[in-house]
């Protein structure tokens, strides 16, 4: 078949067009100015012109986050890479679907330490799904189509592909989508019959089970969630979710035992630490999850469903591991349920969600109210209950203790509207990407919920926010320090605080007003509705500097390498204090 000849600039434009792509993030340079040029000449692909390559790279994650489309990234060679990096190591451990192009010398001068050349490929080797370097024009177009079938495929992840300017610039075959089919990488998304069978027998018999779900059920599609929601009904089971699976069910279930983890409820860690058959789906038993891993869940069988062959037996040896897309897996998994006419064990569940209840009962997200000093968890709960009417709030976060608060205290009913990094946990990760997440949703109410450390790190794209009048609302929870650095230092290090204190922060009232943006303030609890409130009301950008108390720490706490029933509740609680199978503190 005769394909059209183009510019390797044109192809790449081509391809973004044949790909569905309506908008991409970037910042031009020598080695890529083939592309922008390309990009000036067409209406059908926005650029979002950022102020750095990683704003560029968060933003596209946001975006993809909150759409389940690919992100798309450009930037050029040298530094536009290196700068990049950071994005793509959190987009690799977070699965987002990236496909990023990079800029490079051209081909005769890789490797003679060329202006703005570095070793884009063996540098991005580690922090990507996969990444290529291109020789030749003709190709470009079956690359770029194969790249994005990978960022998409199996479990989501960034794809690289960097682009010597004499190939941008001369002539190659456009190749269409359709006729580029990827020969080897074939992921499985149909699980093995026979294990699903043993599972949902294994689920039937067990008397203390528990739902353990991550993010892979978010990246599967709407419609896993929907089916999680549903097994959930039909088993009786309790279900907790992971800090990116948040949204997979309903925080408002009543079997939704709130986040699990270093920063998880009481009720969600204990059970994980009782239970008698863990089901977890799209998450990985990863180390904020599991503690200690010779003390996690003592007594239970595990079984695994995730799309990532690599995942199942990395970190927890499990009874019965399923590889396959998580919609399909639950789809037979139902089936199978109601197919054999299977029941849970009624008396057995109905003892286990007693025992359950009372460690509910605990109450492990109090907090001492206070009339004088605005509590982080307070604002938080103010600002869940003065949006959570609204359909269209998606909420993006910093790194940090206003994180952990976020997930704990802002009740997420549906998946794609929670946007956080996991498992890189990047500060200065929020602001972009709720530039992306306002992007692709205009008229959604976007707030990134910050820490007044974490903003600064990428305190730049306010300027692109502005550009493109993105109403954007930054929510900081300001305590004047790296929170949770301050409060492991306190807790672990003898309250020693070793550079924690942020002793010469802006005034982000001015420095809102300097970008174009409204800067607002709240200093009492007798403050804080209205500032909120007025936050949502103003159709601009807004920076909310509510300052809450300097001291507060964030709880519970699993300290690094504890188990589960090693919790500290409170301040009253000591790290050497491990908590009985009865869930009491031992003294």
């Amino acid at each position: 078949m005769a394909y059209e000849e183009m510019t390797g600039a044109k192809i790449l434009v081509q391809a973004l067009i044949d790909q569905g792509i309506t908008d991409v993030f970037g910042y031009p340079g020598g080695a890529i100015l083939p592309v922008y040029d390309e990009l000036f000449q067409q209406n059908q692909i926005r650029h979002v012109l950022v102020r750095q390559e990683g704003g560029a790279v968060h933003g596209a994650e946001g975006y993809a986050r909150s759409t389940g489309k690919v992100g798309v990234v450009i930037v050029t060679s040298g530094p536009g890479s290196t700068n990049a990096v950071t994005g793509l190591a959190d987009a690799l451990m977070d699965s987002i679907p990236i496909v990023c192009f990079c800029g490079q010398v051209p081909t005769h001068l890789i490797g003679n330490d060329a202006f703005q050349e570095c070793d884009t490929t063996g540098i991005t080797r580690p922090c990507t799904k996969h990444n290529y370097l291109v020789k030749s024009t003709k190709d470009l177009a079956r690359t770029i189509h194969e790249a994005f079938y990978v960022a998409r495929s199996g479990r989501p992840g960034p794809v690289l592909i960097d682009l010597p300017k004499d190939v941008s610039l001369g002539l190659g075959p456009y190749i269409p989508p359709a006729d580029v089919v990827h020969k080897t990488y074939q992921p499985r998304v149909e699980g093995d019959r026979a294990l699903i069978e043993q599972a949902v027998a294994m689920m039937a018999e067990a008397k203390r089970p528990i739902f353990y779900c991550g993010g892979g059920v978010i990246n599967s599609g709407p419609r896993a969630s929907e089916l999680l929601t549903q097994f959930v009904n039909m088993t009786g089971f309790p279900v907790t979710l992971t800090l990116m699976g948040l949204g997979a069910v309903p925080a408002s279930h009543p079997q939704f035992l709130g986040m699990l983890g270093m920063h998880g409820t009481y009720e969600a860690n204990l059970a994980m630490h009782g239970s008698d058959l863990i089901i977890a789906i799209g998450s990985r038993f990863d180390d904020r999850v599991t503690g200690r891993l010779n003390a996690f869940a003592p007594n239970a069988k595990k079984i695994h469903i995730d799309i990532d062959p690599s995942s199942i037996n990395k970190n927890v040896l499990v009874d019965i591991g399923i590889v396959g897309d998580v919609t399909r897996v639950l789809e037979a998994m139902i089936e199978v349920w109601k197919a054999r006419g299977y029941k849970a064990d009624a008396a057995a569940i109905a003892d286990w969600r007693r025992q359950i209840e009372e460690w509910k009962g605990r109450n492990c997200l109090a907090y001492r109210h206070s009339d004088e000093i605005i509590k982080p968890q307070h604002a938080i709960k103010r600002l869940y209950e003065l949006t959570k009417h609204r359909e269209d709030v998606f909420i993006t976060t910093e790194v940090g203790q206003h994180q952990m608060w976020a997930a704990q205290f802002y009740g997420f009913e549906k998946p794609n509207h929670w946007m956080t990094s996991g498992g890189l946990g990047t500060m200065g990760y929020g602001l972009p990407a709720a530039m992306g997440v306002q992007l692709a949703h205009p008229d959604a109410l976007v707030i990134d919920i910050a820490g007044e450390a974490s903003i600064m790190m990428n305190i730049q794209e306010m300027s692109t926010i502005n550009q493109y009048r993105l109403p954007v609302k930054v929510f900081i929870l300001n305590n004047e320090y790296m929170g949770m650095v301050r409060q492991w230092q306190e807790l672990l290090h003898g309250g020693r605080y070793s550079q924690s204190y942020m002793s010469s922060l802006p005034d982000f009232v001015k420095l809102a007003d300097a970008f174009g943006a409204v800067g607002l303030r709240a200093e009492k609890p007798s403050e804080l509705d209205d500032v909120i409130k007025e936050m949502i009301s103003i159709d601009r950008t807004v920076i909310a500097d509510i300052r809450v108390d300097k001291a507060e720490n964030c709880f519970p706490m699993i300290p690094s390498g504890a188990a589960h029933n090693e919790m500290l509740l409170g301040p009253q609680d000591k790290a050497e204090q491990p908590i009985s199978e009865e869930g009491m503190v031992l003294v």
